[in-house]
C-alpha cells in the first residue's frame, strides 16, 4: 500500500497567525497517526513563520509512524536533521523567501552539493530524497549523488489532470519508468488531493509515499480531520 505522510505545516501557519498553542501542533501530529496517517511531513523554514525548529524536536519525541523532515540544506537545516534524526529528509531547492515548493533540483548543476549533503544524512542513518521534476536526464543522473528516493513534484500534473489526466500523468509515467533498476524508489507531493491523487497512484509503478498538506488540511475545515485521512487513505487502496 502506498503510504500517506500528512504535512502538518498549514497547522502550524494557523497558530502561528493568533499566537499561543492553538491549534497545537504536536496533538495535531499525534491525532493524524491515531486517525490512520503513515507519516507526518514538515517544512522548517529559515523565517519559523509556519513549523519552527522547536515544533521539530518536539514532535520526534511524539512521532510514532515516519517523520519526514523537508527543506533546503542550509548549514542550520543540516544540524537540524542530523540532530533530530527522522526516518526521511527530502531537500528541496526553495530559496528561503519562497511562498511553497516551486521547483524540482537540477541534479546535474547541483551534483557535488547534492552528493556531499546526501552523504552527511546517510551517515546518520537518515534516508533521504530529493525533489525532482520530470525531467528525464535529471532523473537519469539522481543515482550518481547517492539519493535512496526522489519525490516526483507534482505541481504540473495537478494543473492539467482536470483537462486532460492522460497528458498529465505521461511525463511522470516515463520518469518513474526511468528509475527502474536503479535501486531508487519514489514518493510525490505537491497539489494532490482528493481529485487527482487516485489516478495518479494508479498509475505511477513503484510509488511508495504521498506527502500531502494544503489539500488535506483544507479538507479536514469541512469533514473533519479524522474523515478526511481516511478518505485520502482510501485514494491509496485499489
Amino acid at each position: 500500500m502506498i503510504r500517506l505522510s500528512v504535512n502538518i505545516n498549514k497547522i502550524a501557519t494557523l497558530r502561528n497567525a493568533r499566537g499561543g498553542n492553538l491549534p497545537d501542533v504536536v496533538k495535531a501530529a499525534v491525532d493524524c497517526e491515531r486517525f490512520g496517517a503513515q507519516g507526518i511531513t514538515v517544512h522548517p523554514r529559515p523565517d519559523e513563520r509556519h513549523i519552527r525548529y522547536k515544533d521539530v524536536t518536539d514532535l520526534k519525541k511524539v512521532v510514532k509512524t515516519e517523520f519526514n523532515i523537508e527543506g533546503y540544506p542550509s548549514e542550520g537545516f543540516i544540524k537540524l536533521v542530523c540532530s533530530v534524526k527522522p526516518a526521511q529528509v527530502t531537500l528541496v531547492p526553495d530559496p528561503p523567501d519562497a511562498i511553497t515548493s516551486n521547483a524540482g533540483w537540477d541534479i546535474i548543476k547541483n551534483k557535488s552539493f547534492l552528493s556531499d549533503v546526501v552523504a552527511k544524512f546517510k551517515k546518520h542513518g537518515i534516508r533521504v530524497s530529493v525533489f525532482v521534476d520530470t525531467d528525464l536526464d535529471n532523473i537519469r543522473n539522481a543515482y550518481k549523488i547517492g539519493t535512496d528516493r526522489v519525490e516526483l513534484y507534482t505541481e504540473n500534473y495537478a494543473k492539467q489532470f482536470p483537462a486532460n489526466n492522460k497528458k498529465a500523468i505521461s511525463p511522470y509515467v516515463a520518469a518513474a519508468k526511468a528509475l527502474k533498476g536503479s535501486g531508487i524508489t519514489i514518493n510525490a507531493g505537491h497539489d494532490l488531493n482528493l481529485d487527482n491523487l487516485n489516478y495518479f497512484a494508479k498509475n505511477i509503478p513503484g510509488l511508495l509515499e504521498v506527502s500531502i498538506g494544503h489539500a488535506l488540511i483544507s479538507d479536514a475545515l469541512y469533514f473533519g480531520l479524522e474523515n478526511t485521512i481516511q478518505l485520502y487513505l482510501r485514494k491509496l487502496r485499489f
